[in-house]
């Protein structure tokens, strides 16, 4: 997973513009962000037709702002440009969650 530590507007119309892109929204300091990393790598190779990307919040505010999100982690898919789902809230998320979310979009 590619870590961006600041994701500009321009910059997530490239990354999202070619197939299906998710976007995992974090920050160092987030318990609930770290309670995920152990199963991202195992959820990368359960949907590996995806290219995932890890947002650090933080760096990225201003278009956190834009994109609506509060509450991390967070996740938001994209299709060929397209924004096509969100997981999005404060709450800590399971690997069940996240790929019960992912899959539910195909």
């Amino acid at each position: 997973m590619e870590k961006i530590k600041e994701l500009t507007q321009d910059k997530l119309k490239e990354i999202t513009k070619d197939g299906r892109v998710v976007l995992e929204f974090s920050a160092d300091w987030c318990p609930d962000c770290r309670f995920l990393d152990p199963f991202m790598l195992e959820i990368e190779k359960d949907f590996s037709s995806a290219k995932f990307y890890n947002i650090d919040r933080d760096g990225s505010i201003d278009l956190a702002k834009e994109l609506n999100i509060m509450g991390i982690p967070s996740f938001v898919v994209y299709q060929d440009g397209q924004e096509i789902g969100r997981l999005v809230n404060k709450d800590r998320k399971t690997k069940q969650q996240v790929e019960d979310f992912l899959r539910s979009l195909d």
